[in-house]
């Protein structure tokens, strides 16, 4: 793990390092939104299986934990499938526990509906992404292992067909992140797997063993430092249900990187998607897509390799979206503790601007390990906030007098709007309500608006325990959008096109992708807040084919439809849902 430290100097939480100044006062504003955690009652009841309490290897540290919402049989409301671990005890005897697939029944309640359902392959899973490989309607199921990873296709009757071998995309060594995206604009999505280590996990050092195998003077798991990094794939989609490994040809991860989160976006707007990836100790990788087949390494140049100290950093969950509403799609990744999270700024000439501090998120991140790093707007109020999942990998740090705990509550980060320092983001986790204040061993963290009630709710993975599922307690006041991407020329899901929401004075811009955060996919449907905008003046979707299809004058509060080359083509009201009681 890279971990910068401030000697001689015991930092708590929330605390500034020595030099800085503490954050001003939250806006009353920023503090309305409460979360509860609703898993249980919301029928996910579910455990993360992942290594013994002691966390003696890397595999039982890193490994697992990644979710994805997927609208499996097509009824409108995202299903979720969560991804299951193992020890090395049912490694060895190869019974692992399952993944988990649960049915939204569109209620706010989910049915486990994973017997039967095909979704029976079990090892050390790790991660997950969601995209409609073969253009057929019906999304997919790409999964990452420990040995070899998993393709399942779903047969749109509520079953997923295994077609790794046949697909050929089993891949190789760790796997980890995953992303469906169609780089060569062909209508066929391409998927590209981030690879950890090239290891035998049943033969990793001790800890202790060796200067790779401690932290602070503790002894800890061995590596990443010091073990072989596994090198990434790009497969292309040949569009008869195969795939072909492109990575040495498309110029991917020569250096054999630690990779962790992947994330699709054309940064540069050329029409292209480019992929970011966030390494582990190593810097992390922006390629950039040629148009050719091949991809450069553009991460140092463009100024999102390393830290704004030139620090390699041990990224792990990442996202791309437009936080400042100009129009350019910026960057969040999350990091090791004992050090900062990185929020990039698109100037939009190619290059990024590490804006953590000027933003906010510098001091108040800095003795968390965060995995999951995800944009959302969870207020409605037409701007871009950062939610990190957060939880230390050594169960040890706990016996020490260091500042870190092992499990870390949830950080909120509140985007300011015009008038209020809109450069600025406050932290607001401690005054969101109970579902952020517990403190967990988080990883995965993937959103949707599971009940169509125009908010956005948050699923969080937890070490060896139960998921949380938070939702918002009381009704959101501010109007909002969702938009449902159906290609024709571009692929099914529509995944890379742009879309453009203009209320008033407030424009907005995303793009649909898969995959992102730590090892995990949200919903494929775009959210938008309009704030207190009773019509959204126009909607636009530029498609990767190069169609564009705008829309005007539409009420708020809906779920738009839009098919490429016909415009919207289906309008439904969002439901807005009873308060939850505490």
């Amino acid at each position: 793990m890279m971990a910068a430290m401030v000697l001689g100097v015991r930092l708590e939480p929330g605390v500034p390092r020595p030099g800085t100044t503490r954050l001003p006062a939250v806006p009353r504003s920023a503090t309305l939104d409460q979360f509860v955690e609703v898993s249980g009652k919301a029928g996910i009841h579910f455990k993360l299986t992942s290594g013994g309490p002691e966390k003696r290897y890397i595999i039982e540290a890193k490994g697992g934990g990644g979710a994805a919402w997927i609208d499996y049989n097509h009824d409108g409301f995202p299903d979720l499938f969560l991804v299951n671990g193992s020890t090395f005890e049912h490694w060895k005897r190869g019974d692992s526990p399952p993944s988990r697939l649960y049915r939204n029944n569109g209620d706010g309640k989910f049915t486990d509906v994973t017997l039967g359902s095909g979704l029976d392959h079990t090892g050390w899973g790790m991660g997950v992404c969601v995209g409609d490989y073969d253009d057929d309607g019906h999304d997919d199921l790409y999964v990452t292992y420990y040995g070899g990873n998993v393709l399942y296709h779903n047969n749109g009757n509520g079953t997923f067909a295994d077609v790794t071998g046949k697909a050929g995309v089993r891949g190789h060594g760790w796997g980890m992140g995953c992303a469906f995206g169609d780089y060569d604009n062909d209508g066929r999505l391409d998927l590209y797997v981030a690879n950890y280590l090239d290891v035998d996990i049943n033969h990793l050092g001790e800890p202790g063993s060796a200067p790779n195998c401690t932290y602070r003077g503790i002894s800890t798991f061995c590596g990443p430092r010091g073990l072989p990094g596994g090198r990434d794939i790009l497969f292309h989609n040949n569009g008869n249900g195969t795939f072909t490994d492109v990575t040495e040809k498309a110029g991917i991860d020569p250096d054999k990187y630690y990779g962790l989160g992947v994330v699709w976006g054309d940064y540069d707007k050329d029409g292209r998607p480019d992929v970011y990836v966030a390494n582990d100790s190593t810097p992390s990788s922006l390629y950039h897509n040629n148009g050719d087949g091949t991809f450069t390494d553009v991460g140092v140049p463009a100024g999102v390799a390393y830290s704004g100290e030139g620090q390699e950093q041990a990224g792990m969950g990442t996202d791309f979206a437009d936080y400042d509403n100009d129009g350019w799609p910026d960057l969040v990744k999350g990091n090791f503790s004992d050090d900062t999270k990185n929020l990039y700024h698109n100037n939009g000439d190619g290059t990024f601007t590490d804006a953590t501090y000027v933003a906010g998120l510098g001091d108040a991140g800095w003795l968390f390990t965060t995995f999951g790093a995800k944009f959302l707007d969870y207020d409605n109020d037409g701007w871009k906030d950062v939610i990190l999942a957060n939880g230390q990998v050594f169960p040890q740090i706990d016996r020490y007098q260091t500042g870190i705990t092992y499990a870390e509550r949830k950080l909120l980060f509140h985007k300011r709007g015009p008038g209020q320092g809109g450069v600025k983001f406050d932290e607001v986790g401690l005054r969101s309500g109970p579902g952020f204040a517990a403190k967990k061993v988080s990883r995965g963290l993937a959103v949707a608006d599971y009940d169509n009630d125009g908010d956005v709710e948050i699923l969080v993975t937890n070490m060896n325990d139960s998921p949380d599922l938070l939702r918002h307690a009381h009704k959101n006041p501010r109007h909002s959008i969702l938009v449902q991407t159906v290609g024709t020329r571009s692929n099914r899901d529509g995944i890379g096109a742009k879309v453009t929401v203009a209320t008033g004075g407030l424009t907005e811009y995303d793009e649909v992708r898969s995959g992102g955060s730590y090892l995990s996919s949200s919903d494929l449907r775009l959210h938008f807040g309009v704030g207190a905008a009773t019509k959204i003046d126009r909607l636009e979707v530029s498609w990767p084919s190069g169609q564009k299809d705008a829309a005007t004058n539409l009420s708020v509060d809906r779920i738009f439809v839009v098919k490429e080359g016909q415009g919207v083509v289906e309008t439904r009201p969002l439901r807005k849902a009873p308060e939850v009681r505490k």
